[in-house]
């Protein structure tokens, strides 16, 4: 197997009424699974655009089907996640595919369209002197999770809060593994992530990223008129 660092996208099945509930909370459900769908596609942008293998994760068996249809190619791989929090699942994911080959091992999610090629590279270059390489995002959890070994126990750490990223570093700097950093980024969980991406979008030329941005300009813009 190639040693280029493989691209592991966690990742889930759009459904109205699921996922996203802190934007769905303002701006409904209908809405919520359009943006859901859109963030996908700009990760499956990234996916298509990579050099080495990709590996797409859907939350569950059930949805393996649906993950084989969204990209072509030999060098793409489906591994449904399975049940537990979300360590449990990095753990047990990331651990099978190391039994298959896999060993720089590139892990992102589908909220974070403001990550391009280039903060990717710049991941993949750290791993030459890191064993663990990440990207803060301003919420304190982490929009990148890279590594070259084998991540240790994370099912306890503070999952979906402001405590992650510290408690990520922490736990791999207890298992002997060091840990370095690419400039902090952002994903999106709250309505107002979205007035700051449609700032950031508008200098991206990527053809998912435009998608987005038609997407949520007019939301944004109908937002700020009725607030």
């Amino acid at each position: 197997m190639s040693k280029a660092p493989t691209l592991l996208i966690f990742c889930k099945q759009p459904r109205i009424g699921q996922g996203k509930q802190r934007i769905a909370a303002s701006l409904g459900a209908e809405t919520t699974f359009e943006i859901a769908k859109a963030l996908l596609q700009c990760a499956l942008e990234d996916a298509k655009a990579w050099s080495g293998r990709v590996v797409l994760s859907p939350a569950s068996v059930d949805e393996i089907e649906w993950a084989k249809g969204l990209l072509d190619g030999e060098r793409v791989q489906v591994v449904p996640q399975p049940s537990g929090n979300l360590g449990e699942r990095i753990n047990a994911v990331d651990q099978l595919l190391r039994q298959q080959g896999h060993q720089k091992i590139v892990t992102i999610g589908t909220d974070a369209p403001i990550l391009t090629l280039d903060l990717l590279q710049q991941v993949c270059n750290k791993m030459a002197d890191y064993d663990v390489v990440c990207s803060k995002a301003d919420d304190g959890g982490v929009t990148v999770m890279a590594s070259g070994v084998a991540w240790p126990n994370i099912e306890g750490l503070p999952w979906s809060t402001e405590r992650l990223a510290q408690g990520l570093e922490e736990c791999c700097l207890d298992a002997g593994q060091s840990v370095g950093y690419i400039e902090p980024t952002y994903d999106i969980d709250l309505e107002g992530d979205l007035m700051r991406l449609m700032e950031d979008l508008k200098s991206d030329p990527r053809t998912a990223r435009q998608a987005l941005l038609q997407l949520i300009t007019p939301i944004v813009n109908n937002k700020m008129v009725t607030s």
